[in-house]
């Protein structure tokens, strides 16, 4: 049996050989950065251009929400009820914080059905946390996946936008029973709720993202999140109405800048308009009795919270994609 000729002196191309790389000599006084450019090297982690990187990541939408499923299935894998905890564990939120603030402080202040009231809040806000939070460590938690695979690192907040999202529409069938139960109709103002949770959506992924991004570099600020959180909670009318607070207190009247400050912050915007489109009863009272009778300065904060947001939030992501998984 024959063999090629590694000299190559048969004439014409050889067949045996290799195409040798291009060598650096040891001792040449050219960088890095020349010699890669001479020979058309690129960094194969290199960030690459805004529109190449938003189809990149349109392309991998089916594995974001494939991950993102299966990410949800085995969350709660390991325990016995399952899929159940993610119903049981808002809901057992809502039942603490109507015993302790709901009948023993007794913050309801007159509003009408405060547990439909505390659910819409609890539950809207929680997506809200909760997608700040894991986002967070979307990037720290698939170091091993980063490393190993070349793909968009957005996709990595995104899917965990997409769990949350998922979670929130088992939670949002309870809620729908629990408004219907204590009596509110259908109507067609519920459709105004649809926009509101794609907006906070929209919120959530460019919070996530910025939050992805610090979380990465940064792993205390995962630690601190949940307390930083926590304070946004109490600070967003989750648990007693702004509205009646703005009214009540003499200390908000005098310093009417602080009131401003409530109704513009994004948690209070989500969670009052959910609230202004489910419940017609609690509408009704705020329009009444609290003569606040438009939203349209809540629609405002919600799509300006929302687009800004979203924006800033993946271009400050963006920025940084040549970086994750580095150290």
């Amino acid at each position: 049996m024959s063999h090629p000729d590694p000299t190559g002196s048969s004439g014409g191309e050889s067949v045996g050989t290799l195409a040798e790389p291009p060598r650096r000599n040891v001792g040449s006084s050219e960088s890095l950065a020349a010699y890669a450019t001479r020979f058309g090297l690129k960094q194969s982690s290199a960030r690459p251009p805004l529109r190449k990187y938003l189809a990149d990541v349109w392309q991998r939408r089916h594995f974001i929400w494939a991950f993102a499923s299966a990410k949800n299935i085995a969350m709660y894998s390991d325990s016995r009820l399952g899929q159940v905890w993610q119903l049981l564990t808002p809901l057992l939120n809502v039942g603490v914080y109507f015993l302790i603030f709901g009948l023993l402080l007794n913050t309801s202040r007159g509003l009408p059905d405060f547990l439909p009231f505390l659910v819409t809040g609890v539950f809207m806000f929680g997506f809200m946390q909760r997608s700040i939070q894991s986002g967070s460590k979307s990037v720290g938690d698939n170091l091993s996946l980063i490393r190993a695979l070349h793909f968009p690192r957005a996709t990595l907040p995104l899917a965990i936008a997409v769990v949350e999202f998922q979670q929130l529409l088992l939670s949002l069938a309870v809620l729908m029973i629990i408004v219907l139960a204590f009596g509110e109709p259908l109507s067609l103002h519920m459709l105004l709720f649809v926009p509101v949770v794609g907006l906070q959506l929209m919120f959530n992924v460019g919070a996530g993202m910025m939050m992805a991004r610090a979380g990465a570099f940064n792993r205390d600020i995962t630690q601190l999140l949940p307390f930083i959180t926590r304070t946004w909670l109490y600070l967003s009318g989750v648990i007693w109405s702004i509205p009646v607070l703005l009214k009540d207190s003499h200390f908000l009247k005098t310093h009417a800048w602080i009131g401003e400050i409530l109704k513009a912050n994004p948690g209070y915007v989500y969670v009052e308009l959910s609230r202004h489109t489910l419940l017609g009863k609690y509408r009704h009272y705020v329009h009444h009795h609290l003569h606040e009778h438009s939203t349209t300065q809540l629609w405002i904060y919600a799509v300006a919270w929302s687009v800004v947001f979203l924006v800033a939030g993946f271009m400050y992501f963006y920025r940084a994609e040549e970086r994750y998984g580095r150290g």
